[in-house]
């Protein structure tokens, strides 16, 4: 009897093994489908924010110092099927600059900036949004130009996100909210901006509700949550999905292996080719011998590193 109870502990110790790898394997594969953007970002420490063209030619982020003080927007171009070395916007300056995102004719970039109103003052203002537009015959941006009231107030306005009708979703710290983030919508009415409307409760909580990315035709919103008891850990991306009569369902977590118990968040979508682009602070880098200092430095810096790094994944959203 105790010889039979022995081989059936071993036998169900052996499946339990058995299946905690095949899990492994399962994850792991899976995880291997979310690459990085690409390895020209690898040899800067803090990337985030992004947005890519509707031909896929044209990309933008934000890129920071390792302590975050230092902010500046980029952009690389694709040329015989290579992405470019980033270059700065000719806008950037000794202020912030980050959360770049195209509008639907990409005839305007929105960006969100600390920069004073205007060049006579030297003071740094509260984060605001703003725009710069392309000039159709140089290609050329114009000077940043302030989206104004009622959407910028004395209080921060982040991470712009514009439908194909030009409704804007942001995130903004207010007293008035919900929580600690919260994000609002303004409506898009006659060439101008309405007041900005808090969305309600089946995506702001009490808790922080941030960079919210819009659908083209409003029908689903991604965004980040924080720490939420359904979540992965830290930072976790969800979505919110309209009803036939217009209203926001309640976030979901869009789970496993997207998000991770590390930060993930700044996602940006793309429905034509069904890609989801997203920051995250993941981290599976493991130690291992190296032969020289250039194997250490490829391995540490081309891995899934902890540090803020933009990913890729197919995703289909119905």
């Amino acid at each position: 009897m105790k010889k039979h109870l022995n081989r059936t502990t071993l036998h169900k110790s052996k499946l339990v093994i058995l299946l905690f790898l095949l899990s492994n394997s399962i994850i792991a594969q899976v995880e291997s489908d979310i690459t990085q953007f690409d390895d020209v970002l690898n040899d800067y420490s803090n990337v985030r924010d992004f947005c890519i063209s509707k031909d896929g030619n044209d990309a933008y982020f934000t890129m920071q110092s390792p302590d975050q003080n230092i902010s500046q927007i980029v952009h690389i171009k694709k040329e015989n099927n290579k992405w470019t070395e980033p270059e700065l916007l000719p806008f950037c300056d000794s202020y912030m600059y980050l959360e770049p995102f195209l509008s639907y004719d990409e005839d305007r970039l929105f960006f969100v900036s600390d920069r004073p109103l205007n060049d006579t003052i030297s003071i740094k203002k509260d984060f605001d949004i703003w725009y710069v537009e392309k000039d159709i015959k140089n290609g050329k941006w114009s000077k940043p130009k302030n989206l104004g009231a009622p959407v910028n107030s004395n209080l921060d306005e982040f991470y712009p996100s514009v439908s194909k009708n030009n409704n804007l979703y942001f995130t903004m710290v207010s007293p008035n909210g919900y929580g600690k983030d919260d994000i609002y919508v303004s409506i898009w009415d006659k060439n101008k901006y309405e007041k900005p409307i808090l969305l309600d409760k089946n995506i702001n909580s009490e808790g922080y509700e941030f960079n919210a990315f819009i659908s083209l035709d409003e029908d689903f919103l991604l965004f980040s949550k924080y720490n939420e008891e359904d979540g992965q850990g830290s930072g976790d991306l969800y979505i919110s999905k309209k009803n036939a009569n217009g209203e926001w369902q309640k976030a979901t977590n869009i789970g496993t292996p997207m998000n991770t118990k590390y930060m993930e968040y700044c996602p940006f979508y793309d429905q034509k080719n069904e890609t989801l682009y997203f920051t995250s602070k993941r981290l599976t880098i493991t130690s291992k011998k190296f032969i020289s200092i250039l194997d250490f430095k490829n391995y540490v810096q081309g891995s899934k590193n902890g540090l803020s790094k933009i990913y890729k994944t197919v995703l289909k959203i119905e």
